[in-house]
């Protein structure tokens, strides 16, 4: 028996409608899914609407049973896997460069081993981000390293040949166009001898001779600055801080000149000058005179810092350290004596020579100083603390004038024959065994000076000028912002006005230069003796443990004492574990093997 079907019965359910509905095209971006329950394909990547349902309810702020907060767990931050590209490759050389140990050391300027002893918490949290920004310059500049591209050079001889018999037309011959033009003689026989000073950059050069000849050029291309006759003896000569300014030490008084040859300065207290030398960072300009006084002048306000009385007689050899800035002096009693505008002694005094001293010189790095006497000796010394001889060297004739170069070798000037000696590095001395090279000139030298970041010496004489060409004489590289040798002239004037602004003191001249960034311990401890003498009592003292009165009978005598003593044994159990801590560690004796256990043993501390 058939049934008529009930109205409606056909009429699919609400839910299953969407499933009746026509299947989308699928798109290229889309991909087939299996685990939907119609089959189709997701739709195009768009942000996918949330349902109502599964949104959760917040809490109504009057319902009194989820009144407590509860707390979100911190999210874990997930290692970063390795990085792909958008093709997906890896890249094979994932994070920063490496960076050698060793570099990363030669520019590091923080001693870690020195540690402050009795300091704040504040204070050694500064202290630690001080290091690791240290950290961090030293490892961007020894990163920073390959953008040298200059390296430095060295003359190398064939089979067992001698470098110093190599000629210096042999060399020009050897080298390139532009670095035999560096080679050049300046006959001025009629006005010498001549003493001569490169600038701070190495482009350019002046000299004076004996006779009022005053004169400045650039080198590199024989263009000439200024050229005049001061008609007086010129004794020494040297730039400023700029090739702007010149200084020039006549027969009598100090006279300033710029670079077109108009004298600006003449200063008189400044008389019968024989030596000039310039510290560029401190704007001091230092002048020995025959009055035995070394005079400090400050360029940049036009006043005298120090006059300081040697008491050694005429002074006619000085030299500049120019790690730490002290003036070197050679006397005519054999010793040299160290000098700083702050002190009016000697910092130190060596003995030298058994005769007087001739020409002193000091490389770079400040470690080393070279000095010749009329002993005819030629001494090398450590300057670092020990001031003892390095090694020695006689020669035939004595050597009236010496100079270092930026890489650490050493210039004598002897008569008409310059001799130089060269090193196995920078920070190593020079091997005064075998000269390095050898050049005869056509008059007695007067003034020797290696041209920064040039491998050239600058040779003054009897007959001129002469430019020298020492292969690996000079640092190949420089800086820009410091020394920039192909500077224009707004380029100078900002440099000058930044020197400026960071103007080092000349009270902070001394010996150690890292010593001013240090505690000077002792005299903190003498100030809080005298502090303390002053006052009658230490204000830095503990004041000694007072107990807090307690109610209920608890601050009875007894009470208070026993609580006293408690605090009292517990410093001085914390005084004994550091005491303890500050103490070497005894190192056990080891037994020899195979000995027989002993009843004593357990009586071996």
């Amino acid at each position: 028996m058939e049934t008529v079907p009930k109205p409606g019965s056909n009429v699919p359910p609400k839910k299953d409608r969407l499933q009746a509905k026509k299947k989308k095209p699928r798109r290229y971006w889309e991909q087939e899914t299996t685990g939907t329950a119609a089959g189709a394909s997701p739709g195009p990547p768009h942000k996918r609407k949330r349902s109502r349902e599964l949104r959760p309810q917040k809490p109504k702020r009057n319902d009194t049973s989820k009144k407590f907060r509860i707390s979100k767990k911190p999210r874990e931050l997930k290692s970063p896997g390795p990085q792909r590209t958008f093709s997906g490759a890896q890249d094979p050389f994932a994070g920063p460069a490496p960076v050698s140990v060793e570099v990363v050391r030669k520019y590091c300027r923080i001693d870690k081993s020195k540690e402050l002893p009795h300091a704040k918490t504040k204070t050694r949290s500064r202290l630690a981000v001080a290091e690791a920004q240290e950290e961090e310059t030293s490892v961007r500049a020894a990163r920073s390293e390959l953008l040298l591209a200059e390296e430095p050079g060295f003359l190398e001889g064939e089979d067992g040949e001698d470098t110093a018999k190599i000629r210096q037309a042999d060399i020009v011959e050897a080298v390139d166009i532009a670095s035999a033009a560096k080679h050049f003689d300046l006959n001025l026989r009629q006005f010498g001898p001549y003493r001569l000073n490169y600038s701070r950059t190495g482009r350019h050069l002046a000299f004076g001779g004996r006779r009022g000849h005053v004169a400045a050029l650039d080198w590199v291309t024989k263009k000439l600055m200024c050229e005049i006759n001061v008609m007086e003896a010129v004794r020494d000569i040297r730039f400023l801080h700029s090739e702007a300014l010149l200084a020039v030490a006549q027969n009598r008084w100090l006279h300033i000149y710029d670079n077109q040859g108009i004298e600006l300065h003449c200063i008189r207290r400044c008389d019968r000058v024989t030596r000039l030398e310039f510290l560029p960072f401190h704007f001091l300009l230092a002048t020995a005179s025959e009055t035995g006084f070394l005079t400090y002048l400050d360029v940049s306000v036009g006043k005298i810092v120090a006059a300081l009385n040697a008491r050694a007689g005429r002074l006619s050899v000085m030299t500049q350290n120019p790690y730490n800035a002290v003036i070197h002096l050679g006397h005519s009693n054999g010793t040299v004596s160290l000098w700083s505008p702050a002190m009016k002694e000697p910092l130190v005094k060596i003995l030298c020579h058994r005769g007087g001293v001739r020409a002193v010189a000091v490389d770079s790095t400040g470690m080393h100083m070279a000095t010749s006497g009329l002993d005819h000796q030629l001494k090398l010394f450590d300057l670092r603390g020990t001031f003892q001889p390095l090694s020695t060297r006689t020669l035939p004739q004595g050597a009236g004038h010496l100079a270092f170069s930026q890489r650490g070798l050493l210039a004598a000037g002897m008569g008409d024959v310059v001799n130089i000696w060269a090193g196995q590095g920078k920070a190593s001395p020079p091997s005064l065994e075998q000269p390095y090279l050898t050049h005869r000139l056509s008059g007695h030298v007067h003034g020797l000076q290696f041209c920064p970041y040039e491998d050239v010496l600058g040779v003054g004489h009897s007959g001129g000028i002469t430019s020298m060409l020492v292969p690996g004489a000079a640092e190949p590289n420089f800086d820009g912002l410091e020394s920039n040798p192909y500077r224009s002239r707004k380029q100078r004037q900002e440099w000058e006005v930044k020197a400026l602004l960071e103007k080092v003191p000349a009270e902070l001249i001394c010996l150690d230069p890292r010593a001013l960034a240090e505690v000077d311990v002792i005299s903190l401890e003498q100030a809080k003796k005298e502090r303390a003498e002053r006052l009658g009592y230490d204000p830095d003292t503990r004041a000694p443990f007072q107990p807090k009165p307690k109610q209920k009978g608890r601050s009875s005598t007894a009470s208070l004492v026993k609580r006293k003593r408690k605090v009292m044994d517990q410093e001085h159990r914390d005084k004994v574990r550091q005491s303890l801590e500050q103490q070497p560690q005894k190192q056990e004796k080891a037994k020899p093997t195979g000995a027989r256990p002993s009843a004593l043993d357990r009586f071996v501390r």
